[in-house]
């Protein structure tokens, strides 16, 4: 037992901490409907204004939307205005309606709404026809909503309290800030004596009631000196202690414009400016990402469905971010332009090129918006900065590289270490200058760990190029190979990317005897006569096991004749080679000729592995891929796996073996030996 104040709150009908919220939108009977949502399990949000009902539902947890047309409720001002919210937002929408107006719903559902219900109800009817939403929901994107609080909380602007067992409230940083507390643990009392004076008895009452039934409840308060705002507490037992999570709710949106973007919830271009300038003199990498031809977007699907994708854009920014850096800033500063902080060693070359790259593939991953998919394409700047650089000269410089990467295309990223100038990087220059690379030394190798799913023991790792190039900074395998097709010397780099592979894999000690070495050969290589001998050759003459090399091959360096493809793995693997068809996902004919090709592994594309924790489309189409290839007796290597989450679900699919920044990037021979002996 605890108190609040004079309140004793015991254990009741606890709900449960993944409890759903539910929008409301009620011109006359909000309160009634809010009433009943709680009394059946639910959360509610609730409003009465139409004119703002779609973005706060945008900025809420909620995914399932409540509108109450009875008594001729207006179907334009209250049903259509919500509808491109719910579906850029994955949501579901249920029309409220009297009996007898039956003749309403299909009307209803080919303008938008997914469910209906009829009042009079009971709480039975009700709770079923929410808890159908929510599977549709789950079906269409995945539960979502504790990923929203959780992402809000990583971020620093979740409102929330808990009342601890030592009878002490504990308020998160964002809701002290906002009620100008000195600390974010207080006395209830303390708390209630900070509201306004003729507000306290209403909030001892819900407070009273809340502790009475146990059963969730709601209570709203305004702010001393903030006639325009008002808090709304939903209050819920969590894990036996009484907790809210607070709705702000002000004329100025809910959000503190100074520090804080209103529509997608990163922090402002304001606050990274002052980030940056605390950071002045100290070892910073900014990423500047810009979204293109967003206002054709904008143009076909209308400003509500833009101001709902710039916040998926945003969460997809700030999953990765999390992933590859953690407690970077994150920013909105302007339109359709990000930027993205890295800090001391997080903002190295490498990692921020890595991140870039992965940045870039996330943004370009199809968004759905009802029955339509988008797909954008982002572009990003880097700049290291100068130990004179400020935060607007460091801003300048990003840009500055976010304009070469507009133009140079490739990768769409381009690099502005601290010691370069930004210049438009000159493909007639590349093709000069990969002909010197090899000959300085600039084309390296570095190797991707890769992990049998369910273990941490690295099992075996790819070998992958990297261009350090001495005017344009590090340049990605996208750009190395480009210039080398273009300039018709593939099969140079190449003869000198495996040479170099191998050489450094052969040095490995005892403690990395088990190892599989991964090397790729593209589609000139296989179309050399010799390409067979030379390999066996180099692999022989290197010292490294043939019983532990893995030749990858892609889609497309095996479509154009698959029979004379086949010929060739078979005769690669009849002398002791290991086979992988690479990118698998990325060609067009994959099913109807993979059944032809003698493989030992088959290699998901990073993309594929990714959308597994999108929709339930393409956790299907994974499905389907992992299930075949096992079917045919291969070994399956998903590519690019970033989170958790999707570790998770190709585990339950049946994949064999996993590689991605979620374990490692790409890392030195040396770094893999340490990595290894740790």
């Amino acid at each position: 037992m605890r108190s609040v104040g004079e309140i004793q709150i015991v254990g009741g009908d606890a709900a449960s901490a993944t409890q759903h919220s539910l929008f409301i939108l009620s011109l006359g009977d909000r309160d009634g409907l809010s009433q009943a949502a709680q009394a059946v399990g639910w959360r509610s949000i609730a409003a009465r204004r139409a004119r703002d009902a779609p973005q706060r539902f945008l900025r809420s947890e909620a995914q399932v939307a409540l509108i109450d047309l009875r008594r001729d409720g207006d179907v334009d001002a209250l049903l259509a205005p919500l509808v491109p919210a719910m579906e850029a937002g994955g949501g579901a929408l249920v029309v409220l309606l009297d009996r007898g107006e039956e003749a309403q719903v299909p009307g209803l559902l080919a303008a938008g709404a997914t469910h209906f219900l009829l009042a009079p109800f009971g709480p039975d009817e009700l709770r079923a026809v929410l808890l159908s939403a929510q599977r549709l929901v789950e079906r269409l994107g995945g539960e979502q909503g504790a990923r929203h609080r959780a992402q809000r909380i990583r971020r620093g602007d979740a409102l929330y309290w808990q009342l601890g067992s030592d009878g002490l409230l504990r308020l998160s940083d964002a809701l002290a800030r906002h009620l100008a507390l000195d600390a974010p643990m207080l006395a209830p009392a303390a708390l209630v004596r900070h509201l306004p004076r003729a507000e306290r008895a209403g909030v001892l009452t819900a407070l009273r009631a809340m502790a009475r039934t146990g059963r969730p409840a709601s209570l709203a308060h305004g702010l001393p000196e903030r006639p325009g705002d008002r808090l709304v507490h939903h209050l819920r037992m969590e894990e036996g202690h009484l907790a809210a999570d607070v709705e702000w709710l002000s004329d100025q949106h809910e959000r503190d414009s100074s520090s804080r973007d209103y529509l997608t919830g990163l922090r402002s271009r304001q606050a990274a400016l002052e980030w940056l300038d605390r950071r002045t003199g100290l070892p910073t990498t900014i990423l500047l990402l810009s979204i293109s031809q967003f206002e054709r977007m904008n143009a076909a699907y209308g400003q509500v469905v833009g101001d709902a994708l710039l916040g998926r854009i945003a969460r997809r920014i700030e999953r990765m971010v999390d992933d590859v850096a953690p407690g970077a800033m994150v920013a909105r500063i302007a339109g359709t332009e990000f930027l993205v902080g890295l800090a001391g060693e997080q903002g190295s070359g490498d990692r921020a090129t890595f991140l870039a790259r992965q940045l870039i593939g996330a943004i370009g991953r199809p968004f759905s918006a009802g029955d339509h998919l988008i797909r954008l394409i982002a572009r990003c700047g880097i700049a290291q900065a100068r130990g004179e650089d400020d935060a607007t000269h460091l801003l300048r410089r990003a840009g500055m590289a976010l304009a070469d990467a507009r133009q140079a295309g490739g990768e769409g990223i381009r690099i502005l270490a601290a010691e370069k100038q930004s210049r438009q990087v000159d493909p007639d220059r590349l093709e000069t200058d990969l002909r010197l690379a090899l000959d300085r030394g600039e084309i390296g190798i570095v190797f991707q760990p890769q992990y049998p799913v369910g273990s941490e023991i690295i099992s075996g790792v790819e070998a992958l190029a990297r261009w350090n190039h001495p005017h344009y900074g590090p340049l990605g395998a996208g750009i190395l190979f480009a210039t080398a097709e273009r300039s018709d010397y593939m099969l140079p780099l190449s003869a000198h990317i495996l040479g170099e592979a191998l050489r450094q894999a052969s040095a490995w000690p005892r403690a990395l005897s088990d190892l599989r070495l991964s090397i790729n050969v593209t589609a000139a290589d296989i179309a050399q006569p010799q390409f067979m001998p030379d390999l066996l050759e180099t692999v022989d003459r290197s010292g490294f096991p043939r019983s532990r090399l893995t030749v990858e091959i892609t889609e497309s360096g095996l479509i154009h004749d698959v029979d004379a493809a086949a010929s060739l793995l078979r005769a690669l693997r009849k002398e002791g080679l290991a086979v992988a068809i690479d990118d698998f996902g990325t060609g067009y004919s994959s099913l109807a000729y993979l059944k032809s090709l003698p493989l030992d592994y088959l290699k998901i594309d990073s993309g594929l592995a990714q959308d597994i924790a999108g929709t339930a489309r393409d956790r299907i189409i994974v499905r389907g891929i992992i299930h075949m290839a096992k079917s045919l007796g291969l070994k399956v290597i998903a590519e690019g796996v970033e989170t958790e989450e999707q570790l998770d679900l190709l585990a339950r699919e049946g994949c064999d073996f996993y590689q991605g920044f979620l374990r490692s990037a790409g890392i030195s021979s040396a770094e893999l030996v340490a990595l290894v002996l740790a």
